[in-house]
């Protein structure tokens, strides 16, 4: 065993990677922020690697950040030094990214999911924002992305509130795509990368991009950029293979080009 606060496995074209801080719950500390850098990096630059699964524990996912290394930092410290910054390269990410979540997902390990494409929780799953219990408010987009994924009315009471709730509610919401038997959770989640990764990675990029893309802007302007990405895909070897071989009624070979 590695002393490395994550742990990163090859699954033929999935990368998976594992949070380890079990004396932590998994919190989030600098270390293990720019080990998981570190990952995705490196995942990013494997041409093979067609989807990414970042999971933790039975017992947590993350819960939240590490209060002990930022409990005596103060203002302009924090300012000058950008904490929490180093987290936007883990949402800038091109590649599919799956959270697998079992057990508490808190603060900024509930962030960290939210970063990620695709949210599956196992029965157990707990999520929250209770930063406001802290007397401080979320530091990595947590206001942001998660009024996005449930409106503003719900954001606002678990924000202001701190109040945790549990897969099923964090599945009426809209917030994980499935929920499945804990035991299962990562068998789960690998098939599902899996069939990401089968897939032409340029495309599941470009995929990537449109679906964020309507986040960010209006109606028009995201339809008038998907339009654009779905004209650039006719240039892809892929998108060739891929309608040859349903014209053929066989199996696509793609090639990521």
């Amino acid at each position: 065993m590695s002393d490395r606060p994550i742990q990163l496995q090859i699954h033929d074209r999935v990368g998976l990677i594992t949070l380890e801080r079990p004396e932590a719950l998994n919190a989030l500390d600098a270390r293990l922020i720019r080990e998981l850098n570190h990952a995705l990096d490196e995942l990013e630059a494997n041409p093979r690697i067609g989807c990414i699964v970042i999971t933790g524990s039975e017992r947590a996912f993350a819960a939240g950040a590490d209060v002990k290394e930022i409990a005596d930092l103060g203002y302009p410290q924090t300012y000058v030094d950008d904490l929490c910054g180093d987290s936007d390269r883990i949402a800038a990410r091109r590649k599919p990214i799956i959270a697998a979540v079992n057990g508490f997902a808190l603060g900024g390990g509930f962030e960290l999911a939210l970063m990620c494409d695709i949210i599956l929780a196992g029965e157990g799953a707990r999520f929250g924002l209770p930063e406001t219990n802290l007397g401080v408010l979320p530091g990595m987009g947590g206001t942001q992305r998660l009024t996005r994924a449930v409106g503003k009315s719900r954001a606002m009471e678990m924000c202001l509130t701190g109040r945790l709730i549990d897969a099923a509610e964090a599945e009426r919401y809209g917030l994980v795509a499935r929920v499945v038997p804990a035991a299962r959770l990562l068998d789960e989640a690998l098939d599902t990368a899996r069939l990401i990764a089968a897939k032409s990675i340029p495309i599941s990029m470009m995929l990537k991009e449109s679906v964020n893309r309507a986040f960010e802007v209006g109606l028009t302007e995201g339809v008038r950029f998907e339009r654009r990405v779905f004209h650039a895909a006719f240039a892809t070897h892929d998108r060739r293979e891929g309608m040859a071989a349903f014209i053929a009624k066989r199996e696509a070979h793609f090639e990521d080009r």
